[in-house]
């Protein structure tokens, strides 16, 4: 049994290395050049054939909406107007709180946390009294969604984060008077008109 079984491993790896031998024994027909050709790219062997290629960038297709009616229409423009006014500031706060977490991580006394977590605070008032405060309500609702999906967290959170749940509260109570609500959330399938803004809007590119 034993016999055999050596028997049949032999077969097989003679012929394994006889294919070898005969893909290996065909010969390998290059693409003629042209006096013009001078670019090097990158070819397949394609049984014994060099086929040469050249990788391409993404190119993302988006389907073209129709509108019900011009009401419709207005307010998708509307609505594509607002966030990309506000989505510039959705980043810069996922950037700025981004690198304060690195800050944070590598920085083990708290007093120099504290000074960290201040000069992020500062930095994000400061937008806000130059620009931020300029918003309408409904740029403002969009703004705290869109912070959601950026940092997968809402404004509430962040500021329970940082400055606590006292503070968080307080900003709140604020925030509703106006008609804000800092724990709004991002949802891709209930705000997919905004999401299908974003996606095309290039401001991933």
């Amino acid at each position: 049994m034993n016999f055999y079984r050596l028997f049949i491993l032999s077969i097989v790896i003679i012929s394994g290395a006889s294919a070898k031998g005969q893909v290996s024994s065909v010969p390998v027909k290059m693409p003629v050049m042209g006096k013009n050709d001078t670019i090097r790219v990158a070819s397949t062997n394609e049984n014994g054939e060099m086929i040469p290629w050249i990788p391409l960038d993404e190119v993302v297709i988006y389907g073209f909406r129709i509108f019900k009616s011009p009401a419709e229409r207005a307010a998708f423009n509307r609505l594509r107007y607002n966030v990309m006014k506000v989505m510039p500031y959705a980043l810069y706060a996922k950037r700025r709180y981004e690198q304060l977490e690195r800050e944070l991580a590598v920085t083990a006394e708290k007093k120099e946390q504290k000074k960290l977590v201040k000069q992020c605070d500062k930095e994000i008032k400061e937008m806000f009294n130059r620009e931020i405060k300029e918003l309408t309500i409904t740029q403002g609702q969009i703004l705290t969604k869109l912070i959601d999906r950026e940092l997968g967290r809402t404004t509430y959170d962040i500021i329970k984060e940082t400055k606590g749940g006292v503070t968080a509260f307080l900003y709140q109570s604020v925030a509703r008077v106006v008609g804000h609500n800092l724990k709004s959330t991002y949802s891709p399938q209930e705000d997919r008109d905004i999401e299908s803004i974003i996606t095309s809007s290039g401001f991933y590119q």
